[in-house]
């Protein structure tokens, strides 16, 4: 285990205080089967950083505490966030229909900028929805051989909408809430009409230059990660044969602006602490983004934020993320003053994804309670 309290660095920061529970947790986690992991937290003016495990398989190395990472579904608060910037600048409201922005899908006009960014859409999801009776209903390949097969094509936008389209709508607008990943493609292409640049541009702008935020990455179609990082990696079963998939340069616009980013545990509490912080939206948007829609239920997702209780009576807001070899944690109280980042990869355990869902909850639950609830005062 690599630990780096910052009271090493800056005791009056800090106060010197250390945090050996996080270590044993960092620990037992990796120990649970995820091949390395990085974890920061920043708790009233105190940081810890620490990782376990292996950069790659095969090497020793632990994975670098500043080490770039695939955040998967965590971009989607990164791209409500530019959405509810460009509202703040007056190019669009919450309640506009998207049809008049992007007429040439052939949209439901009552589908609104609001249902977009918080699941009530009712789209189908791009890659894949389940029935109430647990039947899969598939759409991209997004597992098995297939899916690796594909980690090097391109995908445009466009299709992805498309295809989802081409399905039957869940239930009627603003009717329902239900996950579904195309409604953050919508977002992107949303955003690049309404500007006129592309959604990476308008990120730079909105967000990552203004809090300094040089380590995160809008990828588009590039399979490239920054270093310093560690490898993530896919085991999946093929014709009877368990295989091992290194998925760390990977194309990923499978999933495009709804899960393509890259990020740092830092780049991360920056973001998150200045977002709940009150420093990138007015107070009133910042209110909408972390108000659940009532049809969410357990999920109490907002605007591209879940908002959930901690076992000790508190809030805490967040979106997490991950996809085949990766998961990201993201979390903040509502005034910004405590966070928690971190990375996951996965090796070679032979993990199903039921399986491994499970196993990535109860480490997740293990560090909101460590962090969120055990605090040191």
């Amino acid at each position: 285990m690599s630990e780096t309290n910052s009271a090493d660095r800056d005791d009056a920061a800090t106060g010197g205080q250390g945090r050996p529970e996080l270590q044993k947790a960092v620990q037992e986690i990796v120990d649970s089967g995820f091949s390395g992991m990085q974890l920061r937290v920043n708790d009233r003016g105190r940081e810890w950083v620490g990782s376990a495990g292996v950069r790659k398989l095969g090497e020793t190395a632990e994975p670098p505490i500043d080490g770039h990472f695939r955040i998967g579904s965590t971009t989607k608060t990164l791209v409500a966030t530019v959405v509810l910037r460009l509202v703040a600048e007056n190019r669009l409201g919450l309640d506009d229909p998207v049809a008049a922005f992007l007429p040439g899908f052939g949209l439901d006009g009552r589908i609104t900028v609001r249902m977009l960014l918080q699941h009530t859409s009712g789209i189908f999801n791009f890659t894949g929805e389940f029935d109430p009776d647990g039947t899969l209903l598939p759409g991209i390949p997004v597992q098995g051989q297939e899916y690796v097969d594909n980690l090097s094509r391109t995908y445009q936008p466009q299709e992805l909408v498309l295809l989802a389209l081409s399905e039957p709508a869940r239930f009627e607008p603003g009717t329902d809430w239900s996950y579904s990943n195309t409604n953050y493609v919508l977002a992107k292409l949303l955003i690049e009409e309404v500007t006129g640049c592309s959604l990476a541009s308008e990120m730079r702008r909105l967000v990552l230059e203004p809090l300094g935020m040089s380590n995160t990455v809008v990828p588009d179609a590039s399979p490239e990660i920054p270093e310093p990082h560690a490898h993530g990696y896919y085991r999946y079963e093929d014709a009877g044969r368990s295989k091992l998939a290194d998925v760390t340069r990977m194309n990923p616009s499978w999933v495009s602006s709804a899960g393509d980013m890259i990020s740092t545990t830092r780049d991360l509490h920056t973001f998150v602490s200045a977002l709940m912080g009150g420093e990138l939206l007015p107070a009133p948007l910042l209110a909408e983004m972390c108000t659940p829609h009532p049809k969410s239920g357990d999920f109490r997702y907002g605007l591209g934020l879940f908002v959930e209780d901690t076992d000790c009576g508190g809030t805490v807001v967040h979106h997490n993320g991950g996809f085949a070899g990766w998961a990201a944690l993201m979390y903040s109280t509502p005034d910004g003053s405590t966070t928690l980042t971190a990375s996951l990869t996965t090796g070679d355990t032979e993990f199903d994804f039921g399986a491994m869902a499970q196993v990535f909850e109860k480490a997740k639950q293990r560090l909101v309670t460590e962090v969120f609830c055990n605090r040191p005062t």
